[in-house]
């Protein structure tokens, strides 16, 4: 074994001729480095190059073999070196006392040369071994977590994917996909330690609305781009058709889960929503005609985002609300379109919410891509 190759051994001593003979014993095995007080062998430890395990003398002046030992294993950068106290001290209560504090081992002096070395032997290949065992681990670990980066990577490039798909077939921008996750986070976040809503929304859950918010409008590819770009009023059978937006959404969702063969929380939730965010408190919405707390937080969550959205957004065919307009609106749906404590939530973060629309406004060029979709189906955009 070359030099560089070789283990390190820290020999610490206040006595000139031990470390003679230790430095004489270990060098053709060894490389050796010695500290003739407890303060340089912890500097030593600590420094760039940590030894691979510690010969340690428990009668020193100033720091003392046990206060260097239990200051090495306070260290997290050292508390890993094995430490073998080698000393006159030979009562059984010393030895101990040493044992407690991490020593791997406890030799007496005067020394048996081969037992010194045996059991140096021993310690530095179960050091190897435990080293080996946390390299593989750390490796793992981070295999792991990369991994699974990678997937919520993945997961979340394919809700996108998908939402985008919806959004292309509709007159509603990619931002609007972006405002709606953010204003539902933000309406979550807060609501959180509000006593009705405690038990359903948590840190967790909270990241789950947000990856599944984008879905909320799947089910608009199946809608026919005669109704889905119609810029005026639908006619009652043409609202008829649109309504089946949420049932088709849910279906799809289904079909995702089903493919999958295992539960997929973000699914679930995205399911909830796409199917449930048009119903209303007072049980008038579609397509259940199901109300109150029946409707699914999720779900409720989503109806104050959507339709705070829709009301300011500037579309193809229309103008956007002002933001003071479209939050009379949402007061005024409290308690018969809205959870009324989820508008008052909504009241509070208002300016928040005025902050997403701002932040992520719909652009010019996102404008002009609608006009030619519409104009591509045979639609006549307003204004």
């Amino acid at each position: 074994m070359t030099d560089d190759l070789r283990p390190t051994i820290l020999v610490v001593d206040d006595t000139p001729d031990n470390l003679k003979l230790m430095s004489g014993l270990l060098k053709d095995l060894y490389r050796v480095k010695i500290a003739n007080s407890g303060e340089k062998a912890l500097t030593i430890a600590a420094g760039e190059a940590p030894p691979d395990l510690i010969l340690l003398d428990i009668m020193m002046p100033g720091l003392d073999g046990y206060e260097v030992c239990r200051r090495l294993k306070a260290d997290r950068a050292t508390r890993d070196i094995p430490v073998i106290f080698l000393t006159a001290m030979s009562a059984s209560e010393d030895e101990e006392a040493g044992l407690k504090l991490g020593a791997v081992d406890y030799v007496t002096k005067p020394i048996n040369p081969a037992v010194v070395l045996a059991r140096v032997e021993t310690h530095l290949k179960l050091k190897a071994s435990a080293d080996f065992l946390k390299d593989k681990n750390d490796y793992l670990e981070a295999e792991v977590a990369r991994r699974t980066r990678e997937l919520a990577a993945i997961q979340d490039v394919t809700i996108l994917a998908m939402a985008s798909l919806a959004e292309t077939r509709d007159s509603d921008t990619g931002n609007h996909i972006r405002r709606t996750q953010h204003y539902v986070r933000l309406l979550a976040e807060k609501l959180k330690d509000h006593p009705r809503f405690a038990a359903t929304l948590d840190d967790v859950t909270i990241d789950m609305l947000f990856k599944s918010a984008p879905l909320h409008d799947i089910g608009k590819v199946g809608i026919p781009d005669r109704i889905l770009l119609k810029p005026g009023r639908f006619e009652p059978h043409e609202f008829e058709i649109m309504k089946t937006h949420t049932t088709l959404g849910r279906d799809a969702i289904e079909h995702a889960e089903r493919s999958l063969g295992t539960p997929v929380q973000f699914l679930a939730m995205a399911k909830e929503i796409a199917y449930g965010h048009q119903e209303k408190w007072d049980g008038s919405g579609y397509p259940q005609g199901i109300g109150g707390d029946h409707i699914p937080v999720s779900a409720r969550l989503m109806a104050v985002a959507d339709v705070y959205d829709a009301l300011i957004s500037r579309r193809v065919y229309k103008d956007g609300m002002p933001h003071e307009k479209a939050v009379a609106i949402i007061a005024e749906g409290a308690g018969s379109h809205f959870d009324p404590d989820i508008v008052e939530t909504f009241l509070a973060l208002q300016d928040q919410f005025k902050e997403i629309a701002d932040r992520f406004a719909d652009s010019e060029q996102d404008m002009d891509s609608k006009r030619k979709l519409l104009e591509q189906a045979g639609c006549q955009p307003v204004g």
